[in-house]
Parts: structure tokens; C-alpha cells; sequence
């Protein structure tokens, strides 16, 4: 953490690319035809969620079959994004990966491939549909490896093997267990497994959210929030440290993603915090616990808020400006704790290069009112 500002521009693109997007990257071919199914999947989410299937009178899909088709897509592509393993590569694409993909994506899609089949004969699957429920498991379990780590992957096995084993629990948590065609059923062949509430609500929030996020902040909007900052509070008694809190605080707003808030304002910020008395470890902690916390400003809250949406029934508007007060709470502790410090050490404030007199200051700021003033009605 301390030392990103040792990292070039393209590491940090890459430590980025790792912990969210898996870091493989195949050029060529290979390349442009994963971003081609990206574009689709993209497309096939603004579809599913614009009035346009009703008003021409095509491609309307019910929440069941959108759900399959978002899952068909996304294990696709973990399995071309993630590599196996860290030593693999991250140019190619192997052949097992691509098995892995096209068999994944087959078994996620399997609702909605045999949709009409299935709803014909509720509670009675057959082997065919017990072998691609069994396989379809078996590889979200190392889809879920891949993107989520092995503390992921090992909470989920402990879940999935109380199933099986809840004759043999203590008491309090003693049930009759399921056997296996009712596990699978249950899991892959109903709404209520895979393809449950947690899904539903990253078909029809989640993914929109983060697409127009990511481009909000590929725009630069992440950039903008953090030389805004800086402006504010770098004249500030520990100013570094406040421009790290409040630019994370802005930049969570638009990101869902705790890394990319780390490297987007730490590379800056870290280095300006030792600059002006910081410890290493403490510039450090505060981008850390920054960043961190973006993940719990509203509107995407890492997802967490569309979930409580849907499992409480409450409006997201409702849910959101709620969640909204604690997150400003905390962010008002982080920057009162690192003003403390900064009086505690006797951090002095950034030196300005160059002054504004009056005239100057009134012309910005009057630039900058009538920039962002809206006309009333």
C-alpha cells in the first residue's frame, strides 16, 4: 500500500486488473472476440432493461430466463478472464479455459435453453438435468475459486456440505438432509438456488449500476473528484490525508470497487501524506480505510443495497438515503481522526506555488457558480 507510488502506470493498471477483472488479457482475435461478448452482454442488459422488447414486440424475456442468460454470460467469461492459476498466463487463453466456458455457459443457460421442457414437468427432473445441474455446481464452485479466492470458495463448500450433512449436526442445527437429485433440483433447476434473489438483483441493478459507473469513470470523473479535493483541502493542516478521505468518499459514489479507489487517489495521495510528516504505515491506513469505505456510499454500496431491496421490500431510494447517514458518519470520523494526527505530529500545510489575490479567487468562483448553476423553471 505505502509504496504505489514505486508502481508505473501500466503495474497499477494491472494490479487493478487482477483483483477486479481477473488480469488476463489475450490480444489478437482472442481478444477482441471476449470484447465482443462483453459488448453483448452489455447490450442484452440495456435490452432487458429498456422498454424497447415491449414496444416492438420482440425479445422479451421473463425474469427467469434473463437471470440464465446473465449467468450463461458471466461464467463465460470468468473463465477467459481468470487464470487458473498465478503462474498461467495472462496473453492465452488455454484450451481447458475454454472448455471450462463453453461447458459453464451451457449448463448456466440451461433454463433458458429448455425452458419449455422444464416447465412441463416441475419436481421430476431427469438424469440429463441432474448431470447439468451436478456439472453446472461443480464449475461455479471453480468459477467462484477464480474471482473470489479460496476463502470464498471454502465458505461455500462449508454451506453446501451442511446439506448433505444435517443428520449428523448437533441438535440446534440438526435437519434431515436432502439427497442429491433434490440438492440439484433445488439449486439449479428452481429460482431459488443459483438462480435466486441474489441473481435477480445483479440482472436488474447491479450490472447497470457498474456499467455506468465504469464509464462515468473512465470519463474521468475519478480524476476530477480528486483534483477537486486536492483544491479544497491540500492548503489544509494535514491536507494530503483529507484530500485521500474525501476524494475515496467521492470516488465510491461512482466505483464499486475498493482497489481502483486505492490506486486512483493512493498513487497521489500516499506519496503527499509521507511528503508532509505521515509515517508510511499511517499514509497507508488512512488511504486504506478510505477507500475501503467508498464501498458503502450511495448508490451501489457493492450491491449491497439492491440486495436489501429485494430481500426487505423497501424502495431503493428509501434504502439508499439511509445507508447514505452512516457512510457520511464515518467519513466525518476518518477526517476528524486525521486532522488529530496531523495536529498531534505538527503536520504543516501544503505551500501554495502561487497565491490567488481577491479578483482572482472572484472570477473562479464565478466561473464556477455560473458553470454548475442550473436555470429554474
Amino acid at each position: 500500500m505505502t509504496q504505489l507510488h514505486q508502481y508505473t502506470p501500466t503495474e497499477l493498471d494491472q494490479l487493478v486488473k487482477e483483483a477486479d477483472l481477473g488480469g488476463r488479457e489475450p490480444g489478437g482475435g482472442v481478444g477482441k472476440g471476449l470484447a465482443l461478448v462483453a459488448g453483448l452482454w452489455s447490450l442484452f442488459q440495456l435490452w432487458y432493461a429498456s422498454p424497447l422488447p415491449f414496444v416492438v414486440g420482440a425479445g422479451i424475456f421473463n425474469d427467469t430466463e434473463a437471470r440464465a442468460i446473465h449467468l450463461a454470460f458471466s461464467v463465460f467469461l470468468a473463465f477467459c478472464s481468470y487464470p487458473a492459476l498465478r503462474r498461467s498466463s495472462r496473453t492465452a487463453v488455454p484450451w481447458t479455459d475454454w472448455l471450462l466456458a463453453a461447458v459453464g455457459a451451457f449448463c448456466a443457460a440451461y433454463l433458458f435453453l429448455f425452458y419449455s421442457e422444464l416447465a412441463t414437468r416441475p419436481g421430476q427432473p431427469t438424469r440429463f438435468d441432474i448431470a447439468v445441474g451436478l456439472v453446472g455446481v461443480a464449475v461455479m464452485l471453480e468459477a467462484t475459486r477464480r474471482a473470489m479466492g479460496m476463502g470464498m470458495l471454502i465458505t461455500t463448500g462449508v454451506f453446501l456440505a451442511f446439506v448433505f450433512a444435517g443428520p449428523y449436526m448437533p441438535d440446534v442445527i440438526l435437519h434431515k438432509g436432502a439427497s442429491l437429485q433434490r440438492f440439484i433440483s433445488h439449486m439449479w433447476l428452481t429460482t431459488e438456488g443459483v438462480y435466486g434473489v441474489a441473481l435477480g438483483v445483479s440482472v436488474q441493478f447491479i450490472f447497470l449500476f457498474v456499467l455506468f459507473g465504469t464509464l462515468l469513470d473512465i470519463a474521468g470523473a475519478g480524476n476530477f473528484m480528486l483534483q477537486m479535493s486536492l483544491a479544497l483541502l491540500g492548503h489544509l493542516r494535514g491536507g494530503p490525508a483529507k484530500v485521500a478521505v474525501v476524494s475515496s468518499a467521492l470516488n465510491g459514489v461512482v466505483s464499486g470497487s475498493s482497489v481502483s479507489n486505492v490506486v486512483s487517489g493512493g498513487i497521489f495521495t500516499i506519496p503527499l501524506m509521507k511528503r508532509t510528516g505521515y509515517s508510511g504505515v499511517k499514509a497507508g491506513a488512512i488511504e486504506a480505510a478510505s477507500s475501503v469505505n467508498g464501498q458503502i456510499m450511495p448508490p451501489v454500496m457493492g450491491a449491497a443495497a439492491f440486495l436489501m431491496v429485494e430481500y426487505v421490500g423497501i424502495p431503493y431510494g428509501r434504502s439508499s438515503s439511509h445507508a447514505a447517514l452512516p457512510a457520511i458518519i464515518s467519513y466525518i470520523a476518518l477526517f476528524y481522526i486525521v486532522h488529530l494526527e496531523a495536529l498531534k505530529h505538527g503536520i504543516e500545510p501544503l505551500t501554495r506555488e502561487r497565491i490567488p489575490n481577491w479578483r482572482q479567487r472572484f472570477l473562479g468562483w464565478g466561473l464556477g457558480v455560473s458553470g454548475t448553476a442550473r436555470r429554474w423553471p
